[in-house]
């Protein structure tokens, strides 16, 4: 049989990728640097690959490492799924669980969701990573992350669970004419107006962006946001109107100031928040359950939000 790397020599080909160093790659694993450095050189030997350049600035990883490593997360991924699976046996989502968060969801729903799943999985030791969606997805496909909490659907070959669906509300001076449409606001009303998004890379943009164009509003070219908060600032300054989803809304727009919001009429526009992960994953049930508990929670959530407007 052929040599093969050992689990030691992949945790440290994952070690060095993510940290960029051997010095903080020993550090983190509790090994000596010169250990490190002798398990990489033969790890390489066996695998006949160089997956490191090296020299005394930095260490980059070669386009044939870059595969190996990827490997590598995959299968750590696969060895801890081994323990995993055991535990499950006796009792479901015990131990830790990487979670990651789009950031236009992370502030304004997980203070509701939360509780509820460590009132219902007291075990669970969530690991939470706040990134944008192509990221995370990124991060789910290489084993980084169990699951994700995020807008769906999402491309590749992932099987997700809807949480909630969120609407999206209209964010204006409170002075303007759209916001005597309260009740009564559709897509068309956006029509001639100057809409602010977010930067590229939100998935919010996208789907705000579609909005806008069936009703015929003009995107702001000149000004972009890295978040909702700015948004609203922005909407304040008079620089536009744009569209929030209705939790950020209800979290971010104070109810005496110079913003207003104004929901739209049936059938609102807005999105669905889900949880995704491997479709591959042995944990499909664990996910389920862990789905079940955010959708009864959201539902909650979203109630009495909505009797407040």
């Amino acid at each position: 049989m052929d040599e093969r790397p050992t689990l030691r020599q992949l945790e440290g080909l994952v070690a060095i990728a993510e940290h960029g160093s051997f010095r903080r790659a020993a550090t983190a694993l509790g090994i000596s640097q010169p250990a490190l450095s002798a398990q990489i050189q033969q790890v390489e030997a066996v695998l006949s690959v160089q997956v490191f350049e090296r020299d005394r600035r930095a260490v980059l990883v070669t386009p044939a490492g870059e595969e190996v490593i990827g490997r590598a997360r995959l299968a750590l991924a696969a060895i801890d799924e081994v323990a995993a699976a055991a535990r499950r046996r006796a009792e479901p989502l015990v131990g830790p669980l990487r979670l990651g968060v789009i950031p236009t969801i992370a502030p304004y729903w997980l203070p509701a969701l939360l509780p509820a799943v460590r009132a219902k999985f007291p075990r669970l030791e969530l690991i939470l990573r706040e990134d944008q969606t192509a990221r995370l997805l990124g991060q789910l496909a290489a084993g980084q992350l169990d699951v994700a909490l995020l807008a769906i659907p999402v491309p590749g070959d992932y099987t997700t669970a809807a949480i909630a669906r969120e609407t999206f509300v209209l964010a204006a001076l409170r002075s303007s004419a759209l916001m005597k449409k309260r009740g009564r606001l559709t897509e068309s009303d956006l029509d001639g107006e100057r809409v602010l998004l977010l930067e590229d890379g939100h998935c919010l943009r996208d789907q705000a962006l579609a909005v806008c164009e069936r009703g015929g509003a003009v995107e702001s070219m000149e000004v972009r946001a890295t978040s909702l908060p700015t948004l609203e600032q922005m909407v304040a300054g008079g620089l536009g109107v744009t569209l929030l989803p209705e939790a950020a809304a209800a979290a971010l727009v104070p109810t005496r100031g110079p913003v207003a919001t104004a929901p739209f009429a049936a059938p609102a526009p807005g999105r669905t928040l889900g949880l995704a992960w491997r479709t591959s994953s042995a944990r499909l049930r664990e996910f389920r359950l862990l789905g079940d508990v955010m959708r009864d929670a959201g539902e909650h959530f979203l109630g009495r939000l909505r009797k407040k407007r």
